[in-house]
């Protein structure tokens, strides 16, 4: 690049046709005629800096220089527009154009940082004459060539390839040091002007500046957008945002993504690029991007459809495992920042609870997706007990939509009252869910009123689906249950697994739920092997869903009754065992059964008493009767 055009000065126009050249102006008699000359003069001494002596002499001048650049600024600031800057400071074009290509000035981030900051402030957002106009062009040229950081001719080239320095390490220490400057900015409380007015009018970022780029590697860094802003610290966040969108995925600007979704929204001025918002939550969805939990937060917090797609992706995880136990989903959700997030704001659980709705209304009876929101809810739960009371919200402000007579005692966790008053407990239950369906099938005659009953089931049911340790107590107790008892807690549990029946189909239901029951008191009744034939054959009948026999019963109500008569039964455990190989093999719900001897013993172990140890061989014997038949399976 040759001499000349590297001065970079003003662009002139034709002395006979518009103005005069700038550099003829009268200098502003507040700076300093002979300081002007010496700067001025040191810039075209230096040149490009390429001679051990202009490279000696630019180090021992930039403490200086630093302060002289720092007048400039405040002097470029104190007028009112380009033109009356160039009438006051007619050096400064020439001046700051040598200085950009002295790779010893832009090298130092102090100096390369007020550098930028004078281009911007020269800055004309709507030029008023040809003056400002042709010092918009030359400002967009100089902008321009200097993100041409890559190629051989530019100035960090030549000062990176004198200092021996790896073009890819340099590129990478550049990064890291911006980003350092840039969080410090963005931690920094807002200083807005009390007179907003006071800002220079006309001075405002210029757009071109988000297609001028400088290249640290392949991220496609943004240079100029890194230079310091005047008036509102906080005017730097929106244009920080914009420029990290290319840079999510590095490693080196996690710092900054951070600094900046932790950003408080005390000002206007502090809202963050959409565009950012969204990269970040792809990359994160993508795992491109390591977050802080705080951060992570903070961009749910911004943002909806981030904390959406977290909450899909969690379903779709436990809806997609093919061998899923209470201990996996629970590891699967605690590793998730979502329920420490969700006990925290109250808000957040609100949406994602209507994700789960949705995804419960399209996937009806799915097994996978009733234990992931049951044991979400446990997980939110148990983050909400560790909380300062002052963090807390009252439990009840999570469940909004449930029909409030329902709430306290769904709410209320066995193991919160006696073993012996389960059984009334449940029976209240199971006479006020009946009383929201007969007041919906009372209001069934009018439209409106109608949808607001079913929504009222709805609700009442997903909440039963929440606190399901109650379904799973119900059918322990079923195991023992006297007469009395058993058609409350046989009611419950159907209503679980078939929440839209209604009348005579939910009356046969209860009939065949009743068929199962009997059928496996008779079976736990035979002491030792052979198993009556005919009683295993029927019930093994129940497993299998057949349609065209309506209404069928859901395959689990019959196996959760099967597993838990296996567990809790005084059956010989070889007997019980032989009932579940004998059932569970042929139907192919092997996992299944896995997953309910998993929660059995999940929820015993959160008791106050723990795991009895007969209940703890049992669940474990059944659990190796199963894996023996998965071994036999897959040899064959």
């Amino acid at each position: 690049m040759s001499q000349t055009s590297d001065c970079h000065t003003w662009p002139q126009t034709d002395p006979g046709s518009g103005p005069k050249p700038m550099l003829r102006a009268q200098a502003d008699p507040r700076v300093g005629a002979q300081e002007e000359s010496f700067w001025l003069g040191k810039a075209v001494e230096w040149g490009q800096a390429k001679s051990p002596e202009s490279q000696r002499d630019t180090c021992l001048h930039l403490a200086r220089l630093r302060a002289f650049l720092h007048t400039v600024l405040a002097r470029i600031n104190a007028t009112s527009s380009t033109s009356e800057t160039m009438r006051r400071m007619p050096f400064v074009g020439q001046f700051l154009g040598r200085l950009c290509w002295n790779c010893y000035v832009t090298a130092d981030d102090e100096s390369r940082r007020l550098l930028f900051s004078c281009l911007w402030s020269l800055y004309s957002e709507e030029p008023a004459d040809a003056v400002e106009r042709k010092a918009n062009q030359w400002i967009q040229n100089v902008l321009c060539q200097l993100a041409t950081e890559g190629q051989e001719e530019s100035a960090a080239h030549a000062l990176v390839k004198q200092m021996g320095i790896p073009l890819n390490l340099y590129h990478v220490e550049v990064l890291k040091k911006m980003v350092s400057v840039l969080v410090k900015k963005c931690e920094a409380s807002c200083s807005c002007l009390d007179n907003p007015t006071e800002s220079r009018t006309g001075r405002a970022g210029p757009s071109f500046l988000c297609s001028a780029r400088r290249r640290v590697g392949e991220t496609g860094f943004t240079l100029e957008r890194f230079s310091s802003l005047r008036r509102c610290s906080n005017d730097i966040v929106p244009s920080a945002s914009v420029a990290c969108v290319p840079l999510v995925t590095c490693p080196e600007a996690a710092p900054l993504i951070g600094a900046l979704l932790r950003r408080p929204l005390t000002c206007h001025r502090a809202a963050l690029s959409p565009d950012f918002l969204d990269a970040v939550g792809s990359a994160y969805a993508r795992r491109r991007v390591c977050l802080e939990d705080q951060a992570l937060v903070c961009l749910w917090c911004r943002s909806l459809g981030c904390l959406e797609g977290e909450a899909v992706g969690l379903v779709e995880s436990a809806v997609s495992s093919t061998h899923t136990t209470r201990q996996s989903l629970d590891t699967l959700i605690s590793s998730s920042v979502l329920p420490k997030a969700c006990a925290k704001h109250c808000s957040m659980f609100l949406i994602v609870s209507d994700v789960f709705r949705s995804m419960l209304r399209e996937v009806e009876g799915n097994q996978n997706l009733l234990s992931l929101v049951h044991t979400f809810t446990c997980c939110l739960r148990r983050e909400r007990a560790v909380l300062q009371p002052q963090e807390c919200v009252s439990l009840k402000a999570f469940f909004p939509r449930t029909p409030q007579r329902l709430l306290a005692p769904l709410l209320t966790l066995p193991t919160e009252m006696p073993r012996g008053a389960w059984p009334d407990h449940l029976g209240w239950l199971t006479r006020s869910l009946q009383q929201v369906i007969e007041e919906e099938e009372e209001e069934g005659g009018d439209e409106e009123e109608g949808s607001r009953g079913r929504c009222g089931v709805f609700e009442a049911w997903f909440l039963l689906v929440q606190c399901a340790c109650w379904v799973e107590v119900a059918v322990e107790l079923l195991v023992s249950a006297g007469a009395e008892d058993r058609g409350a807690l046989l009611w419950l549990l159907t209503f679980y697994h078939h929440p839209t029946s209604r009348g005579h189909r939910r009356t046969l239901q209860l009939s065949s739920a009743g068929e199962a029951l009997d059928y496996l008191r008779s079976l736990f009744l035979v002491m030792a092997p052979p198993l009556p034939a005919d009683q295993l054959k029927a019930f093994a009948e129940l497993l299998l869903a057949r349609p065209q026999l309506p209404p069928p019963l859901a395959p689990l109500l019959v196996l959760s009754l099967l597993v838990n008569f296996a567990v809790f039964s005084h059956n010989p455990l070889s007997g019980a065992s032989e009932m579940v190989r004998m059932v569970v093999e042929p139907s192919g719900l092997r996992q299944k059964a896995e997953y309910i001897l998993s929660s059995i013993e999940a929820r015993l172990n959160t008791g106050s008493s723990g795991l009895p140890d007969r209940v703890q061989t049992r669940i474990r014997c059944l659990q190796d009767t199963l894996h023996h038949a998965l071994t036999e399976e897959t040899q064959t």
